[in-house]
């Protein structure tokens, strides 16, 4: 019996899950998006939740608990061929990801499904996506830009009119100058 048993199993020791579900959760800290199975991504999800909750609190022990939990493992990033430290990945997570979602109660990652299965054995893939943080913004902005829109439109048009009309009154202005000196040439043979 399985009573009060939680998490999934996923064919592996103890020792194999945990191991993997560090790596899995510092490759999406690193990258932001990762591609995994369903089983998997659902696994990590949890894990990579409470890890943001804690790099919101920014603390200090906060930081210290992340490390036990996760390690600290390190960004390299390769230019010219040449392996160039960029960081650690609890650093990004308390730098960048924590203050992201001071203000997201939750939620901070999704399940994207994918129409590929892997190769070998057949397996649904997903993509595992931190949410980013403009997300809402634009939610909203959609909703304004339609009623700015008409705003906007009509503003738009009353400049291009302000526009045309100055043009207008520019160009009038060179006519008369240009008709003025053929005038007084004209006078002056």
């Amino acid at each position: 019996m399985r009573h009060r048993v939680a998490g999934r199993q996923l064919n592996r020791t103890k020792e194999h899950r945990l191991a993997m579900r560090r790596n899995l959760v510092a490759s999406l800290f690193q990258h932001e998006t990762i591609s995994t199975t369903m089983e998997k991504a659902k696994e990590v999800k949890s894990f990579a939740e409470k890890l943001i909750t804690l790099a919101k609190k920014g603390t200090l022990p906060a930081r210290r608990r992340a490390i036990a939990l996760l390690g600290n493992r390190d960004i390299i990033d390769y230019k010219d061929g040449n392996a160039v430290r960029k960081g650690t990945v609890i650093r990004k997570l308390f730098s960048e990801l924590g203050p992201r979602y001071l203000d997201r109660p939750g939620g901070y990652t999704r399940i994207i499904r994918l129409a590929l299965r892997r190769l070998g054995d057949n397996g649904q893939l997903v993509l595992l996506q931190l949410v980013g943080s403009d997300e809402s913004i634009t939610k909203k902005s959609k909703k304004r830009s339609r009623r700015k829109t008409k705003k906007a439109a009509e503003v738009k048009e009353s400049a291009e009119d302000q526009v045309a009309t100055e043009v207008g009154n520019t160009d009038r202005q060179e006519k008369d100058e240009v008709q003025n000196a053929e005038e007084q040439t004209g006078r002056e043979q």
